[in-house]
């Protein structure tokens, strides 16, 4: 189960992530989770929102350059050794982590199990048997629809 992740290319400059943020705002799109990789003339911000095709569009229409991708959200459980145990199934796996990163505001009670869950995306090396791996180990993954209300 994949979830789409939009990636802004943007100037390393003052203002520039506001004027993408004010752009998602006006529009009624809500951020779910963010990061920004810098390099010394240009940012790449990753994110998430509640409506993928709608951001896009308008991040294009106000000039931003965007590219889609597929990511894995999964939960994290919220324990010492949580984030260590999901990355030991992704280890064992033999799947590489390009980028990780956690959603903000996002913890759950799980019923049955007690457990409160962190919600981390992967970009990985395989999608298909990063999903395979997480459902055997029994690791939450969650769809487009359930980050829409996190």
């Amino acid at each position: 189960m994949n979830v789409k992740q939009i990636s802004v290319v943007m100037s390393n400059e003052p203002g520039s992530v506001l004027r993408m943020a004010r752009t998602l705002s006006e529009n009624d799109i809500y951020i779910r989770a963010l990061t920004v990789a810098d390099s010394s003339t240009f940012s790449t911000v990753r994110i998430i929102v509640n409506n993928v095709l709608w951001a896009s569009s308008v991040l294009k229409e106000a000039g931003f350059t965007v590219s889609l991708s597929d990511v894995i959200a999964a939960g994290v459980p919220d324990t010492a050794d949580g984030l260590a145990h999901v990355l030991e199934v992704l280890d064992g796996a033999g799947i590489n982590i390009d980028y990780m990163y956690e959603i903000r505001g996002n913890r759950r009670h799980v019923t049955g199990g007690g457990a409160e869950l962190q919600i981390f995306v992967f970009k990985v090396s395989d999608n298909t048997r990063t999903v395979e791996a997480f459902e055997s180990a029994g690791i939450k993954i969650f769809g487009q629809g359930e980050l829409s209300g996190v």
